[in-house]
């Protein structure tokens, strides 16, 4: 489990996709990595499968993990987002966030905001359905907060965020463009509420 904190952007130094899945090396930088440890990865909960005194960590994406996620594009030097499983004693500073990706979005516009930075992303309805404005959402695992949602008519909806200088200049948005791949996660709380009021539905 993440809060959706991004705890640094690192860099990718080997990235090799002729698997079938992805075998990938990340210079993370933590200290005291253990093997079998989750890591959020772009929002990607990956497994530790071995690492160096100094951080230097190996994981495996399966095939079904890069069908759904951005994780297909990264290659030697991309900037990946970086946050570590929580803990007990963790304050939970963002929101409850699996690493469990949903789907993808397309980042639609970025605008410069005296000092702060509004983005946009079109979304699938199928995950659109499960945000609400003032709900939480997680983009490449960042927990953001949703400013606006609308319809745009083409099976698309378009959820509109605030990014302030630190999360911009501490995650790897600053260096999205628009047409990019954002991997979304939307509140797990929705789902569960949808899953027990089905029984409750008129068919």
């Amino acid at each position: 489990m993440f809060s959706g904190i991004i705890e640094r952007v690192a860099s990718v130094s080997r990235a090799d996709h002729g698997t079938g899945g992805l075998n990938c090396r990340i210079e993370t930088g933590f200290a005291g990595l253990e093997l079998g440890e989750s890591i959020a990865v772009n929002g990607v909960c990956l497994t530790v499968v071995s690492f160096d005194a100094v951080g230097v960590a190996d994981f495996y994406a399966s095939p079904e993990t890069l069908a759904r996620t951005n994780l297909s594009t990264i290659v030697m030097g991309s900037k990946v987002n970086l946050e570590r499983a929580v803990s007990l004693n963790t304050r939970l500073s963002g929101h409850l966030v699996q690493g469990h990706v949903d789907g993808m979005a397309t980042l639609a516009e970025v605008i410069a905001d005296e000092g702060s930075w509004r983005l946009f992303f079109d979304v699938p309805d199928s995950l659109a359905r499960y945000c609400v404005e003032k709900g939480s959402i997680a983009f490449n695992g960042i927990s953001l907060t949703i400013n606006s949602l609308a319809a745009l008519g083409n099976g698309q909806s378009r959820i509109g965020i605030t990014i302030i200088p630190h999360t911009w200049e501490h995650t790897n948005l600053h260096a999205a463009r628009p047409g990019d791949a954002i991997n979304v996660e939307v509140d797990v709380m929705a789902k569960y509420v949808e899953r027990l009021c089905l029984p409750y539905l008129k068919p």
